[in-house]
């Protein structure tokens, strides 16, 4: 069996673009990935097509093979946009290996450790204040809102949610997000009292909706610096908190708000490869790794969740993209021991489902692991190719 093609989809999807990538076979074998070029990652689909070349005409199953040679096609420029490339094909090949042999992916990995997955519903009330016309849903204008969203969230079965700091103006909510060039703070991102009331007053109403027994999580990106971070963490110690995200590049500084904070800190979603993870393990900085799927690639990502497990650490994906990512990221989590709760994004176009042959499954909060061979769910080409990216 040899590779004969690659071609890259994109379609519409609301605030962002959501980005397939079909790998063909000379005995008509088709593996489907997702990838995201919306948030930091412009470009991407050339440096895929850029790399096809490498690709084609080697045998689909010979993955590990491939990896070395796309390795060292990038090793000048490693990581960044070139490893989302590589991971785009590989968690391809994956796809088509699983069919060939006719198993799922994870089980090519020692099988299913789980197969109902524990998920938290992820940014949690933000879409809502941020893209709610695009949903066909009501905006969230205040905590009372966030409130009653949280008692939606607990009656609908989930067992944990993520949201991210949101200001009050009294008429309204803002998303507060100047580590991404959005609001008052960007570029100097300190803290003020308000901000840090406003993070206070988000996950409280989560918690007065959501009830004692809901884990809650908030996500701060790369909002603060790490007096900022610190500043928040205590403020939101009352809401007892599952986990509070934070991105930093720097390993120590994330220690320091480890060893402090009153609540387990998770960080990790932007790192690539294991080399960029290697010191955040080795300064014991975060207490969940964040490990994204589509950006590292399945195998990578195993990897990286055994080198969490050596120092005692549970991973969790990164995962906001569409359906396919989400089956990816479950196989992921039911391959792995050291799994601690998976991502997903509940609110979406309302067309997300068309994309897939077959939508996800989330009963009672779980996610349930698909059992068709690879990814065990194709790609509605036609859907996608109907609505082309607005710009």
């Amino acid at each position: 069996m040899k590779v004969t093609r690659i071609e890259t989809l994109q379609c519409d999807a609301g605030w962002r673009i959501f980005s397939f990538l079909k790998v063909m076979t000379d005995e008509g074998l088709v593996g489907w990935s997702e990838y995201n070029e919306s948030f930091g990652s412009a470009g991407l689909s050339r440096v895929i097509e850029a790399l096809a070349p490498t690709v084609v005409g080697k045998d689909p199953r010979d993955i590990e093979l491939i990896n070395c040679h796309l390795r060292t096609k990038t090793m000048q420029s490693r990581g960044g946009i070139n490893r989302q490339a590589i991971a785009a094909m590989e968690n391809a090949l994956f796809d088509i290996k699983g069919k060939a042999l006719g198993v799922p992916v994870y089980a090519l990995f020692g099988g299913a450790v789980r197969k109902r997955l524990p998920v938290y519903w992820s940014h949690c009330g933000s879409y809502r204040v941020r893209y709610a016309e695009m949903l066909g849903l009501q905006r969230m204008h205040s905590y009372d809102d966030l409130a009653r969203l949280g008692e939606e969230v607990r009656q609908r079965g989930f067992r944990g949610l993520k949201t991210n700091v949101m200001l009050s103006d009294g008429k309204t909510l803002t998303a507060y997000r100047p580590g991404f060039g959005h609001n008052k703070g960007f570029p100097e991102l300190n803290w003020d009292r308000d901000i840090v009331k406003a993070a206070a007053d988000t996950v409280g109403a989560f918690r007065d909706g959501a009830g004692p027994s809901m884990g809650i999580m908030m996500d701060l990106n790369f909002n603060y610096k790490t007096e900022g971070f610190r500043r928040i963490a205590d403020a939101v110690a009352p809401a007892g908190l599952s986990w509070l995200e934070i991105d930093t590049h720097d390993a120590p500084s994330l220690a320091l708000l480890r060893r402090d904070a009153p609540c387990p800190i998770a960080s990790g979603e932007t790192l690539c490869e294991r080399r960029d993870f290697k010191p955040y393990f080795e300064n014991y900085a975060m207490d969940v790794a964040i490990v994204d799927v589509i950006w590292n690639g399945y195998m990578e990502s195993l990897k990286i969740a055994a080198m969490a497990d050596v120092y005692e650490v549970n991973v969790a994906p990164h995962n906001f993209y569409g359906h396919l990512s989400s089956v990816i990221s479950a196989h992921f989590c039911a391959a792995i021991p050291n799994f601690r709760i998976m991502e997903t994004d509940i609110d979406a176009v309302p067309w997300r489902d068309e994309l897939v042959d077959v939508p996800p499954v989330i009963e009672n909060g779980e996610f349930v692991l698909p059992t068709g061979p690879g990814w065990g769910v194709e790609v509605n080409e036609a859907a996608v190719r109907a609505r082309p990216p607005k710009g």
